[in-house]
């Protein structure tokens, strides 16, 4: 068994170094991406850019989810001033998505953009790609090279002996090396599809021709909250797990708010990162003699407001959920018409059923004050 232990890379030893430490560390803002930082969490506003106020609101309520770095559309002229307006007061790091016009993003890194982002298949010839390349190395901010499947450079999207993640790594490599002639190396580098197989073979490959460049993961036009949650969830897991990408954003149908808190929960079920308490609940069966479903969901939905990265258990069965959930850093086990709390699996006592809830959430107040 320990040899199997050892090969699987279970015991956390690992003999090659892993992926997203060896990718040259590049700052957005103040958040580190590559070189062994911490996976940052991304979003997108879905406001007027020109409205900075509308704009400014939503990048406060994405910050309170758990966004970290904020992308920002800038798609006509009229929408720099109040790009600049939102880099200004920004609390989060902002990055100007730019397609098609190469002086919008020349104007998003002058108004104080902390990052760029283009998609050179549809910015325009070379000499437009190298003003932007001289923009913000005057500026001295990165540039993400983000390629899709939906917008590739025309000669390698007619190409029918590459299959699609074929064309996305030739594409990003060839622009990699642009960028790197021109002495450019603060750079970014996405590779997105709707295709789940797709996105990890792509991936996969981006990491081992191009293993220090940063990479940021997702799964693009992904569907509503449901799907997209699944899609995202599992390509961004697998490589992930294999320490391929440096950032993320989950890209949803939905609010933005909806996307960090999604990006977290992947990050915390791989024990990358955590912010916010992990619930833990068994599915119910019929020795189960609480509202289980009920009290698990009243308890997910108080924790929202919680902080501290904890592990939270609400168990159905007396007998065996403090040993089962022994890990937790807390939680309640249900029996007939009571409670039983725990920590770390030693009982702290019993509460009536319709108690369990609020002495729950005392006990996480008083052990956990700091949230």
């Amino acid at each position: 068994m320990e040899d199997l232990r050892l090969q699987a890379g279970l015991d956390g030893a690992c003999e090659e170094p892993v992926p997203r430490t060896l990718t040259r560390q590049v700052m957005v803002g103040g958040v580190p991406m590559g070189g062994g930082a911490p996976v940052a969490v991304q979003s997108m506003t879905n406001t007027p850019t020109q409205d900075a106020r509308a704009t400014l609101a939503q990048i406060a309520e994405l910050a309170d989810a758990g966004c970290e770095i904020v992308r920002v559309a800038v798609p006509h002229e009229d929408a720099l001033d109040g790009f600049g307006e939102v880099c200004a007061e920004s609390p989060l790091p902002v990055v100007a998505d730019i397609h098609f016009d190469h002086r919008l993003a020349i104007g998003a890194a002058e108004r104080g953009a902390s990052a760029l982002r283009i998609n050179p298949g549809n910015i325009g010839a070379t000499d437009k790609v190298d003003a932007v390349i001289d923009a913000a190395g005057s500026a001295r901010i990165p540039i993400r090279i983000g390629v899709n499947a939906g917008s590739l450079d025309p000669d390698i999207d007619a190409r029918e002996d590459l299959s699609q993640p074929e064309k996305l790594v030739q594409s990003a490599v060839s622009f990699v090396e642009h960028f790197r002639e021109r002495g450019f190396e603060d750079i970014v580098v996405s590779a997105k599809t709707h295709s789940v197989p797709s996105t990890i073979r792509t991936n996969r490959e981006l990491s081992r021709v191009l293993p220090t460049v940063p990479l940021h993961l997702g799964v693009t036009e992904a569907g509503g909250l449901r799907a997209g949650t699944i899609k995202n969830a599992c390509a961004l897991s697998v490589l992930l797990s294999e320490g391929i990408g440096d950032t993320v954003r989950v890209s949803l149908t939905a609010p933005p708010v909806e996307e960090p808190p999604v990006a977290w929960q992947i990050l915390q079920a791989l024990g990358l990162r955590r912010r916010t308490p992990e619930l833990v609940s068994c599915p119910t069966c019929g020795r189960c003699q609480v509202d289980l479903i009920g009290l698990a969901s009243e308890v997910e939905e108080r924790l929202k407001d919680v902080r501290a990265p904890i592990s939270v258990a609400v168990m159905g069965c007396v007998v065996n959920g403090p040993g089962e959930a022994r890990g937790a850093d807390i939680g309640v086990a249900g029996g007939r018409g009571q409670g039983l709390l725990f920590a770390h699996g030693e009982k702290l006592g019993s509460v009536p059923e319709n108690q369990i809830v609020d002495a729950l959430m005392r006990e996480i107040e008083e052990r956990f004050p700091n949230r």
